[in-house]
């Protein structure tokens, strides 16, 4: 660019201010660092546009799921040559077989289904045999089935208690004691509060489909009448989901994770705001699955739920965990997931980087599902030997890529982030029953999401509470293969003929549960 000399300095045309260059070295060299500085902070800002440009075209157009191909991966592989030679041994999918498929064709139906006998016999002109004339015998069958539907239907169950008297005095009348109702003067059976729970919560319909549902059977139960009945089911519940909380609380290992909801607040100025859902998992030896509500993402609602818990939290890097782990009773253990997602959303930006980075996670993830369902201790030793081996080349490579890589580009925040949740993600070392991702909390928020994009809100904290508690239930019963409605049902009939001080909770739990004798 031509420079035109003056007497105060140097003067650069073609901008309509004109800036003034000094003559002097220092100050001149103070300017040009100054000019490359808002140079790469603008290419910085170039950079962070065209990533959320391709985020955003990913999102209405693309694939939702986070695949790459291995041997695409392998195209830029050649940071092997530092590593060991033990690193080889460290991708055993490769040499791992494939699981064999399943077998293909119609699935016969359950046994456990009812079934409807129909026999088709011939009739008496067709017994006839057409070469002796004498009557054919029937000497066995041949089996078809079908799938049939037979409506759900609402049924009305009369409760007659029977009235005595004693016929000599005319007198002394006594009345037989009815059935136990879960609802004080209520018109729902444990059957219907258990159907209304699991259609909004297991099957995501709306209390205004199901009102329209019923009126379609000929009931006409009104939409408040549905809410007061999903209330007074939560509110019998609620010792059950204490002792589940408890049981949560009791474990080794919790996986959490949160996600938005929204909440009617008439005093908001939009007359919504933004509340959350938590849920809490426990180790296998605990398995139930919790949900809390609250109103909001302060870190007093985990601090408040996890009280003086003593153990592992797996969870994101969400800064209100931070006064958690600094009790020091509890060992933050991060998400590679989470990690590994930032890698992939930089590769419209920095794809030999991204790819090298997504490598090396996908070798640690080989090994996890190499060694899926085998004993803690053996998943340890595995993760000792070779595991290790990984991270600490993903460590050394960070560390490199940390000097050249902008800090404000999205390869930059994938750099940092792995780099300052480092420690956390490399506990899963320790323990062979510790995950290397959140998934198993991630999933467990999958129904809430699906179920907010038709419920579309909470009516009040009372109301996210009572889903909480409901949902929680619902949750532990999909988590241990059983059915839901069939469970609600049994547990309100329990808890309505004794009340929780006389039962064992612990047997109510949805891992521990039978049906009761009919």
């Amino acid at each position: 660019m031509p420079v035109i000399a003056t007497n105060g300095g140097v003067r650069v045309p073609g901008k309509k201010t004109q800036e003034m260059i000094p003559n002097d070295l220092p100050t001149c060299q103070t300017v040009i660092r100054h000019q490359f500085g808002q140079i790469e902070e603008l290419q910085e800002r170039v950079n962070e546009l065209q990533q959320q440009m391709q985020l955003l075209l990913r999102a209405r157009y693309g694939r939702k799921a986070e695949t790459l191909h291995l041997d695409q991966l392998r195209l830029f592989g050649d940071q092997s040559e530092e590593a060991p030679v033990e690193d080889t041994e460290a991708a055993p999918a490769q040499e791992t077989p494939m699981p064999a498929k399943g077998r293909h064709g119609r699935r016969k139906p359950a046994i456990e289904l009812p079934r409807i006998r129909v026999e088709h016999a011939l009739s008496e002109s067709e017994l006839s045999c057409p070469e002796c004339g004498e009557s054919r015998d029937r000497i066995g069958e041949e089996v078809s089935e079908q799938y049939d539907y037979v409506p759900a239907s609402v049924t009305v169950v009369e409760h007659v208690r029977c009235k005595y008297a004693c016929r000599k005095c005319q007198g002394h009348v006594v009345v037989a004691d009815g059935a136990d109702k879960p609802v004080e003067k209520g018109l729902a059976a444990p059957g219907m509060l258990a159907y209304v729970a699991t259609s909004k919560l297991a099957d995501h319909l709306p209390l205004h489909r199901l009102e329209g549902i019923f009126k379609r059977q000929g009931a006409n139960i009104s939409r408040s009448t549905l809410c007061d009945w999903m209330a007074a089911t939560a509110s019998i519940l609620a010792p059950v989901y204490d002792r589940m909380k408890a049981r949560v609380l009791g474990s080794r290992i919790i996986w959490t994770d949160d996600t938005p909801v929204k909440l009617q607040d008439r005093a908001h100025e939009k007359n919504m705001r933004e509340a959350r859902i938590w849920v809490y998992i426990g180790d296998e030896q605990n398995r139930c699955t919790v949900y809390d509500f609250t109103d909001s993402r302060k870190r007093d609602g985990p601090q408040k739920f996890l009280g003086d818990y003593n153990g592992y939290l797996q969870a994101d890097a969400f800064a209100g965990y931070d006064c958690i782990y600094a009790t020091g009773n509890v060992r933050e253990v991060a998400c590679m997931a989470h990690a590994r997602r930032k890698f992939f959303d930089s590769l419209g930006s920095s794809r030999k980087a991204s790819e090298e980075a997504l490598l090396m996670i996908r070798d640690l993830y080989d090994i996890e599902r190499a060694t899926a369902g085998a004993p803690a201790d053996d998943r340890r030793a595995v993760r000792q030997e070779k595991s290790r081996v990984i991270l600490g080349r993903f460590k050394k490579w960070l560390d490199n890529q940390h000097l050249c890589a902008l800090p404000k580009s999205p390869i930059g925040k994938a750099i940092n982030y792995a780099l300052n949740n480092w420690q956390a993600l490399c506990v899963f070392l320790e323990d062979g029953e510790l995950t290397i991702d959140n998934n198993r909390a991630e999933n467990g928020m999958r129904s809430i999401a699906v179920g907010r994009k038709n419920w579309l809100f909470a009516g009040s904290r009372e109301g996210g509470r009572n889903a909480a508690i409901l949902s929680s239930l619902i949750a532990t019963c999909k988590q241990h293969n059983v059915n839901p409605q069939a469970y609600l049902a049994d547990v309100l009939t329990r808890l309505s003929a004794n009340g929780a001080d006389d039962l064992d909770l612990d047997q109510l739990l949805p891992g521990a549960w039978t049906p009761a004798a009919v």
